[in-house]
């Protein structure tokens, strides 16, 4: 059940992500036409402070015009390691460092379209210093407590998927 690309156009090349047009070959044989965004990937690290609170971060999201409470997360660069990129944004978001950092999972948000795959990391023994915001990054670190992020996820504060799944992850993890 393969999608075969028997024509490609760049629609679009930018700094965050790429746009392609494909026409494909389906599995029956006919044609069709795929619009692509193709994404270096990003890091999200799951974190918590010494009263065991989760770390997030509000900011300003202008795709839906409105704040949103997340884990801190970050996009990889080109050919950049998840796992140094994860430090590097813990460390520029919320200053903190971590003397390990656990891979959780990775996933796909959108893969109807988008090649961007998320991966998840576990900070573990966190030391507390400065944010290192890049210039164009305006963000408030929070911490939220399990009960008050599920009812963050349920009343529909809380929007972003890596951050409901990383929410899911620590109360699965608090029932075993």
């Amino acid at each position: 059940m393969e999608e075969k690309t028997i024509e490609r156009e760049v629609i679009y090349e930018g700094k965050v992500f790429d746009v392609e047009k494909h026409v494909v070959t389906l599995p029956n044989g006919n044609t069709s036409v795929r619009e692509l965004v193709y994404h270096n990937g990003a890091v999200a690290i799951i974190a918590f402070d010494e009263q065991g609170d989760l770390i997030v971060v509000e900011q300003y999201r202008k795709a839906f015009e409105s704040l949103s409470i997340e884990i801190p997360a970050g996009k990889l660069e080109k050919g950049e390691d998840p796992l140094d990129c994860a430090g590097r944004e813990l460390k520029e978001e919320t200053g903190y460092v971590a003397k390990e950092l656990r891979h959780v999972f990775d996933f796909y948000g959108a893969p109807g379209f988008c090649s961007e795959r998320v991966h998840i990391y576990e900070a573990i023994g966190l030391t507390a210093g400065d944010r290192q915001l890049d210039e164009d990054e305006f963000l408030e670190n929070k911490t939220l407590k399990l009960e008050e992020a599920l009812e963050l996820v349920a009343n529909g504060t809380i929007v972003d998927a890596k951050t409901i799944m990383a929410i899911q992850h620590w109360q699965i993890r608090t029932l075993k």
